[in-house]
């Protein structure tokens, strides 16, 4: 079948002319030489540039990783090597290499070596062990050597290009080449090993247009790839997938099928000429040189091919090779940690004669089928014998063990289970893909359509775009996925059969109630599988999740890409494998979703049957899904975690449990919040306690202003001033009417020009004394500033009717300490009367002082007298008749400019 070739660009780069290219081995980075003279590293995940530097002002022809080193050698046309620590970028080695051009330079995979090629026709070998001796020299090529390359299968031999047409094979410690191909009509410009499989074959680029794949052990051609319409100036074998890549000076790369040599892509980026390809084993990311800059493509997915039956038995394919492991060959000792790699023994099974895309076993687990190159072959599972083939693009088994071919995208067959054709389905769409389980699925680009296997007969479309298909083993659940979300959905056998049965036909869009959707989950599923009615996928973040009841629970975060292969239940584990065929096992108990699975289905009473199965530690999560689920009481009995538990018994008002929870707990923030709830609710005592507990003092205070709680207030004035809550204290202070305390807080705080201005206002005689304080404060800021105060003490006349409330001041001081129920505030009836007015108006041997002011007395006056004998104080105005204050008021200080002023004052009845 044609590679599934997905090739998505991951980095794009604007440059001068890039001569060569190469990936780093461990870390995300590229290196480019440029022919401007500079070398370029860049980071393909963040897409910056992580180093440039100018080598020489000449091209550097071709630049290299030295990773185990932290190395980066560059050959250029100056005819010298350099050699740069790229941590650093310290130059380590400096040297006159050639006697013209470098083309080239090669690192030995493993030992200290480097080749470098030039237009002076040689190839010389370096030793860094050897500070960089050149321990050997190349002789035989009668024009430039474009490219030498070492064999990864063999490192003691490499091969060279020449502009002379040849390949010459060399020996490490040989002068001579082993032999000569004359390669190509033209000069060759590149050379590449393959690296995949047994085959002893090397590819050439040339001049001539074409590339041709060499057997450099029979020395003959195997094939030519025609269809460049310029030089090839570059090849490269594919180290993880059956490719070829060619680049050539008409600005295309062209990919190949390495077996069946046939043209599978052409990539066109539009920057010009095509100087170098670079790729490297372990990644399936290319990097491409241009005149005009960098390409990184990602081709091909990276899911290995494998396959796990419900044995714990796994195979897979590495290129051509089948290999397998058995999970079970883990002794009963070996503690599995999750997350952890298996150490498990892989055993070779065998080969397979196509290269393999796909790989899967029945449901049975006795045949593997394998898919690729557009056929399948059908093998036993344990010998690995060939049981039947033929052509498909795709393979799919049903759930009874027949299996259905997509030929092509008009023509798909249906098999038994003993290998024979049995029906031919022609759909009146263009079918892209098929999924097989319990109903034989087809899709075109825009929508799904299920067929029953027996009959092959229309059972429901769906318009979605389906990006993969999961039943589960009962047949009832389906799970599609698509590009940014997954659908869960229900499928009605019984009433598929009833309709089938009855005989009515079905139209274009089949039985309407096949399908119900339960669910739509906003996430990327990358692979998936079905354990009873619990889906497990992991998402494009990379987190191992599972959903059932449309409930979606993270089990654990994945450090790197892995992929599903099942589930095993005896061992309660699901297992991953990853790129590097890598086996990871982590645990989900099949306890736990069962009793999901109940709850379900409402089931509650079976459900709590099971639940003692399960480890405590699993009890949160089980608690958690009983509240998505609304069944919060039961999520209370169940939760074992402190925290979540109070957050339950807060939701249900069970404001006891809470309590208890809080006691153990001690945290503030709980108190806090069961108290806020409990004084809502008229638990008032509760309250007190819990705001005790949170230390909330604003809490308390409107508790016990609210209540008209004296006593309380006190207590909670001392308790603010301890926590150093001055304000609370202070308002505590004032409630209460202790004005002496409350100025003597202002002082202590060191906010003495409050103290002053509150002094004025409710504690006259007590001005003369903060305004000392004051002045000696303020002297040690502003001298000028602290002589401008004012004490009334001295400048009686600067503030208004001072005597008067001097006098007032004893009188009210009886009522303070007098406090009245809350509940007679409504009752209570609040005077507006000023003190020093009334004061003013009444007559000295008549005034009698109320707790809030003055009782109802009269004012007898020569000037007037009301109806009843008396006058209120509005009948009065205040007329100043000789204001000598030279001064301002400035923040409740007088500053004094001038002589002492005189004030006086007289009353007059108004008109």
């Amino acid at each position: 079948m044609p590679l599934r070739l997905e090739i998505k660009r991951k980095l794009a780069q604007r440059s001068e002319r890039v001569k060569s290219v190469d990936l780093h081995p461990t870390e995300p980075w590229l290196l480019a030489s440029l022919y401007s003279g500079s070398v370029c590293i860049w980071n393909y995940q963040s897409q910056t540039m992580v180093k440039s530097f100018e080598v020489t002002e000449l091209p550097v022809r071709s630049a290299k990783f030295i990773a185990r080193q932290q190395w980066i050698i560059a050959g250029a046309d100056d005819m010298f090597i350099r050699v740069y620590n790229y941590n650093t970028m310290d130059k380590v080695k400096v040297f006159e290499a050639h006697a013209d051009y470098i083309r080239c330079v090669a690192v030995h995979p493993s030992l200290p070596y480097v080749l470098s090629s030039s237009d002076d026709m040689l190839i010389k070998l370096w030793d860094w062990k050897k500070g960089w001796m050149c321990t050997q020299v190349f002789e035989g090529h009668s024009h430039y050597v474009m490219q030498v390359n070492f064999n990864p299968k063999d490192t003691n031999t490499f091969a060279s290009a020449s502009l002379d047409r040849t390949i010459k094979i060399w020996n490490l410690g040989s002068p001579d080449p082993n032999f000569t191909l004359d390669a190509h009509l033209k000069g060759v410009n590149c050379v590449d090993y393959f690296t995949g499989g047994d085959k002893p074959y090397l590819i050439t680029g040339s001049d001539d247009h074409t590339a041709k794949v060499w057997d450099y052990q029979t020395k003959t051609c195997v094939q030519t790839l025609e269809g460049h319409s310029h030089n090839v100036s570059a090849v490269c074998f594919h180290p993880e997938l059956p490719i070829i890549l060619t680049g050539s000076e008409d600005g295309t790369v062209r990919i190949w099928h390495a077996t069946t040599y046939r043209l599978e892509n052409t990539l066109n980026y539009g920057l010009e000429r095509v100087w170098a390809v670079g790729c490297i084993k372990g990644s399936r990311r290319v990097v491409i040189g241009y005149d005009e800059g960098t390409i990184m493509v990602k081709i091909g997915r990276e899911e290995p091919v494998a396959s796990m039956d419900n044995s714990g038995k796994i195979i897979w394919s590495k290129h051509n090779e089948i290999q397998t492991v058995n999970i079970k060959s883990v002794g009963a000792d070996y503690e599995v940690t999750d997350g952890e790699r298996l150490p498990l023994a892989v055993k070779e099974l065998g080969t397979c004669d196509l290269y393999p895309q796909s790989l899967k076993h029945n449901p049975n687990g006795r045949f593997v089928v394998v898919c690729g190159d557009g056929e399948y072959i059908i093998y036993t599972a344990l010998a690995w014998r060939n049981r039947s083939f033929g052509s498909a693009l795709e393979f799919v088994w049903s759930v009874d063990g027949e299996y259905a071919v997509r030929e092509s995208p008009s023509k798909i067959k249906i098999f038994s289970k003993n290998f024979q054709e049995r029906k031919t389905i022609r759909p009146t769409f263009s079918a892209e893909r098929i999924y097989g389980g319990n109903l034989l699925a087809m899709c075109s680009n825009d929508f799904i359509c299920f067929y029953d296997w027996a009959e092959c007969r229309m059972i429901r479309r769906i318009d979605v775009k389906v990006k993969n298909l999961y039943w589960a083993d009962s047949g009832d659940l389906l799970a599609i996925s698509s590009d940014s979300s997954f659908y869960i959905l229900k499928y009605s056998r019984d009433v598929v059969s009833s309709y089938l049965d009855s005989g009515r036909s079905v139209d274009e869009e089949g039985i309407e109630d096949a399908f119900e959707l339960l669910y739509e989950i906003n996430e990327r599923v990358r692979t998936g599988i079905w354990v009873g009615d619990c889906f497990i996928y992991s998402n494009s973040a990379w987190r191992l999740n599972f959903c059932v009841g449309g409930e979606v629970t993270t089990m654990f975060h994945l450090d790197r890409p892995m992929y599903l292969l099942g589930y095993l239940a005896n061992q309660s584990r699901v297992y991953l494998i990853d790129k590097e065929f890598n086996i990871i096992g982590y645990t989900l108990l099949l306890s736990l979703i069962e009793y999901k699975t109940l709850v379900m289905r409402g089931d509650l009473e079976q459900a709590n049957t099971i639940l003692p199965s399960i480890p405590k530690e699993q009890h949160n999560s089980v608690a958690r899904f009983l509240e998505s689920r609304g069944l919060i009481e039961d999520a209370l009995e169940v939760a074992t975690d402190p925290d979540y538990k109070f957050d339950l018994a807060i939701q249900l008002g069970k404001l006891d449990i809470a309590r208890e929870i809080a006691i153990v707990v001690q945290s503030e923030s709980k108190w806090k919040q069961l108290g806020e709830l409990a004084m809502s609710t008229g638990m008032l005592e509760m309250a007190e306690d819990c705001l005790k507990n949170a230390v909330d003092l604003s809490g308390l205070l409107l508790l016990y202003s609210s209540l008209g709680d004296a006593e309380g207030i006190t207590k909670l004035a001392t308790l603010a001033k301890e926590q150093g809550k001055n304000n609370v204290a202070f308002l505590c202070l004032f409630m209460l009417g202790k004005l002496e305390d409350c100025l003597q807080l202002l002082i202590d705080s060191k906010r003495i020009p409050e103290a002053a201005l509150m002094a004025r206002s409710y504690l006259p005689s007590k001005v003369s004394e903060i305004v000392a304080i004051w002045r000696k404060d303020l002297n040690k800021v502003n001298q000028k500033a602290a002589e401008s105060l004012a004490d009334p003490e001295e400048y009686p006349n600067l503030f208004e009717d001072w005597q008067i409330a001097v006098e007032v001041e004893p009188r009210v001081a009886t009522s303070r300490g007098v406090y009245s129920p809350a509940g007679e505030y409504v009752n209570h009836v609040r005077s507006h009367v000023n003190l020093v007015e009334a004061f003013k108006n009444m007559q000295v041997e008549e005034e009698v002082p109320h707790e809030n002011g003055f009782s109802d007395h009269e004012v007898e006056e020569q000037n007037g007298e009301d109806e009843q004998g008396e006058l209120s104080e509005s009948q009065y105005e205040v007329h100043e008749e000789d204001a000598g204050v030279d001064g301002d008021s400035v923040d409740g200080a007088v500053l004094v400019n001038g002589n002492e002023a005189e004030e006086q004052w007289v009353l007059t009845p108004r008109d």
